[in-house]
């Protein structure tokens, strides 16, 4: 039997010499160099006991064990768990227990707190920069080939848990199929090869970074210059024997603002991908205006991996994330009817990329995941004639600041069990580096509760990228006659 996610993205390159990543400082990795790392950290999971379908979570640096990591969880079968490194204790010990990881890998100097709220049955393995935790020490020691563990394309591959605006957070399962579906679609789309050398500077706990970025790579075999973190310096040392950049808004507001991004410095390169938050107008012009580089805007979820992109040969419309991609069907409806085009309704998307439903919540399941096989986003838009889709508004008031998905309700119910604070409303408004900032309106039943009080109350709940920027305290929230609070009123008298 096959693998179907190893068997395309890894297994091809075992016999390769050609160079894979190149890592902060200076050295290299070929593909067949990654190959044996991914067996050796496999036979770390299978000693740890993990089968086909267990759960391997990990909540650690960006390094090379945790991109080999990723690899060895399909090896051996498992279902990768990748957690933002900025959750909190509080919020790691939920999805430990809701996904009942077999492994948790997590930084070294966290192992003590992770230890705390695991139970006695899961095995805690450490990473660090240096290369001295227990998961890498372990697989220095272990063989260089492992033997796959089979698994079909329905079959799971990864959990992403994504935050919904009321209720506990979702576990989306991705299936082979979805991933591979998704990589294969993109790495056509955007004609990536081994010719390219893609810059990695994002996370790889998300969709983006991790399946977007590296299993098209993978596919391909191109390179990947595989930074621990966006630093504006190495972008810019990097750009001239590059060939593609993928990041979010952040990024090219940030090298917009450096001088030495010229014509010349990118003349090498032939594609810059945004997503992950909504791309300003301004910044597609500002960054065409001096790099001669339209930027390729597209879209996607947790749950669907990528829907639609701008198209590589053709106009990439500032303000529009582009057409449907092959094997994808978008929809613009009014409750699962098509709307016409030009006319505003919900984006609904069918197709192998589109996940397998959340985990242990059939209800939930069901209430977004349609029988047709069509998922409901909670994103509205509009279809132009043509198809090519727009975004307008989230029906679920999510805020996507740098890259990152916020969800109110959950700053929001940290705010109201404050003593002294009888309401809050948590909103998102345009920032020209981030895309979004984060706002909360207040309304005290103490009057002795200051703004800083508050923000000193959330600080050690919630991850920092979920702070509010400011507190603003209010007589009382702005409501419609239903007595719904019109977060659409707080964004139009805050927007800075």
């Amino acid at each position: 039997m096959t693998n179907t996610l190893y068997d395309a993205l890894i297994a091809p390159h075992a016999k390769s010499d050609a160079t894979f990543l190149t890592l902060d400082d200076g050295r290299t990795l070929s593909f067949a160099d990654f190959t044996c790392r991914v067996a050796q950290l496999a036979h770390v999971l299978h000693d740890a006991g993990v089968l086909a379908g267990d759960r391997v979570l990990v909540q650690a640096p960006k390094l090379l064990d945790t991109i080999a990591l990723y690899g060895a969880a399909v090896q051996t079968g498992a279902v990768y768990l990748p957690l933002n490194t900025a959750y909190t204790q509080s919020e790691l010990a939920y999805f430990i227990e809701d996904a009942g990881p077999k492994v948790v890998v997590c930084d070294a100097s966290s192992q003590a707190e992770v230890a705390s709220i695991c139970a006695d049955a899961t095995t805690i393995l450490t990473l660090d920069a240096k290369g001295q935790g227990t998961l890498s020490k372990q697989a220095d020691a272990k063989s260089k080939t492992f033997e796959t563990v089979p698994r079909g394309p329905e079959d799971l591959a990864a959990l992403l848990y994504t935050s919904g605006t009321t209720g506990r957070s979702k576990g989306a399962m991705l299936s082979h199929k979805n991933l591979l579906s998704n990589a294969q679609s993109l790495t056509d789309l955007w004609q990536i090869s081994a010719d390219d050398r893609l810059i990695h500077a994002l996370p790889i706990f998300h969709t983006h970074g991790l399946f977007v970025a590296m299993n098209t790579s993978l596919l391909a075999g191109a390179q990947v210059r595989f930074m621990t973190a966006f630093d504006i310096d190495m972008i810019i040392a990097e750009l001239p024997q590059s060939t593609m950049l993928m990041g979010v808004p952040t990024f090219y507001t940030r090298l917009l603002g450096d001088a030495r991004l010229t014509r010349d410095l990118v003349a090498n390169m032939r594609l810059f991908v945004s997503g992950s938050a909504p791309l300003l107008a301004e910044t597609h012009t500002a960054f065409e205006d001096r790099t001669g580089h339209r930027i390729l805007e597209r879209y996607g979820m947790t749950e669907t991996n990528m829907i639609t992109s701008n198209p590589f040969d053709g106009d990439r419309i500032a303000g529009t994330v582009g057409y449907a991609l092959p094997g994808t069907e978008v929809e613009v409806t009014d409750n699962g009817t098509p709307v016409a085009a030009g006319e505003i309704g919900m984006i609904e998307v069918r197709g192998d990329n589109v996940f397998q439903g959340y985990w242990q919540m059939p209800e939930k399941t069901a209430e977004e995941l349609r029988d047709t096989g069509f998922f409901i986003t909670g994103d509205l838009g509009v279809k132009s004639e043509d198809g090519r889709i727009s975004i307008v508004g989230r029906e679920k008031d999510l805020i996507i600041s740098g890259g990152y998905n916020i969800y109110p309700k959950e700053i929001e119910d940290v705010i109201n069990d404050i003593d002294g604070v009888l309401e809050s409303a948590v909103f998102g408004v345009p920032h020209p580096d981030f895309g979004e900032s984060v706002l909360a309106s207040v309304v005290l039943e103490n009057t002795d509760v200051t703004a800083d009080a508050i923000a000193a109350q959330v600080e050690p709940k919630l991850a920092r990228f979920k702070h509010p920027r400011r507190y603003m305290i209010t007589d009382a929230l702005p409501r419609n006659t239903m007595g719904k609070v019109q977060k659409n009123v707080l964004r139009a008298e805050n927007t800075d």
